[in-house]
């Protein structure tokens, strides 16, 4: 991984995706290893981020690390009109490693193109947010003691959604079943349903909530996105198509978790919060020690 971007959970083999999960695991063990001393990492912000932006943050200072960057488009260049390309070159001269959150699919890849420093995607569009799916993967690990062979259930956006998008794909290489719950607003789009059909992997559609958690190992709760709707009109009569109360958790498997990649709005209960199966801002903890990991191996400091 050394040098090399990570814009895509694709780009990575199964063998470097475990290399991450081991090494995060070293990390949350021993949090401040130092490594990154005379290191600086840019983040590039051009969409608001609070979970992302502040755990690569929390990642590099506990790394020894310095960061700089911009956390809205508005206080950049951007806003005088400067190109993607003249920011990525620019910031590349003053920094190791840029990570970049941006709101145009397709837009890390081109970074990652034009950049002579490794990029890391921090979400761009409705695309991917592969270092968002390693901490995810690295929760499901440790919660359930594999990643294969695992049953899946997502809920609520699922088609602009860029979490479930790389999750799935990533448990697909585990031999994962999916079970998909949505309006059908909101469906899994066919491109990823055809990508399971060609591995063979079984996924059902419903729209129900509650009769369709029950043999889940894992249930990935999502926030409908106001942000990807251009039609207010749309938004609102989805937003609280799913609510998840603690009552529903009855009948699960003892060791389901509930995972989501925060910010919620309603569609996790408060009641849910005290239940032993929520397992979100756990999930939200683990991210630092992964993001550890991904910049650790991609700078060769380990």
């Amino acid at each position: 991984m050394k040098n090399k971007s990570l814009v895509s959970i694709n780009d990575l083999s199964k063998e470097e995706i475990y290399s991450i999960l081991d090494l995060a695991e070293e990390f949350e063990k021993s949090p401040n290893p130092k490594l990154m001393e005379g290191k600086v990492v840019a983040t590039l912000f051009y969409e608001p981020s609070t979970r992302t932006r502040l755990s690569f943050e929390s990642a590099v200072n506990r790394l020894g690390g310095r960061v700089i960057g911009f956390s809205e488009a508005s206080t950049s260049s951007v806003s005088k009109g400067e190109s993607l390309k003249d920011t990525i070159l620019t910031v590349a001269n003053y920094s190791d490693l840029i990570v970049m959150r941006h709101p145009i699919e397709g837009s890390a890849r081109y970074a990652s193109e034009v950049s002579p420093v490794p990029i890391i995607n921090a979400g761009d569009g409705a695309n991917q947010h592969p270092t968002q799916t390693l901490l995810d993967l690295y929760s499901i690990r440790k919660t359930q003691g594999k990643l294969d062979n695992l049953k899946i259930v997502m809920v609520g956006d699922l088609k602009y959604g860029r979490t479930v998008h790389s999750l799935l794909m990533a448990m697909s290489r585990f031999g994962a079943s999916f079970t998909f719950i949505s309006p059908d607003e909101l469906k899994m789009p066919k491109e990823y349903k055809m990508y399971l059909d060609e591995l063979g992997l079984k996924y059902e559609e419903h729209s129900e909530l509650a009769p369709n958690i029950k043999d889940a190992d894992i249930v990935y709760m999502t926030r409908v996105q106001r942000e990807r709707f251009s039609d207010p009109m749309e938004y609102e009569k989805v937003k609280n198509a799913y609510i998840l109360r603690n009552h529903m958790l009855e009948g699960t498997k003892e060791n389901m978790k509930v995972l989501h990649p925060l910010p919620r709005v309603n569609e996790i209960n408060t009641d849910v919060d005290t239940s032993p199966k929520a397992y979100y801002f756990t999930q939200a903890l683990n991210g630092v020690y992964t993001r550890m990991a991904i910049m650790a191996l991609i700078l060769g400091l380990k």
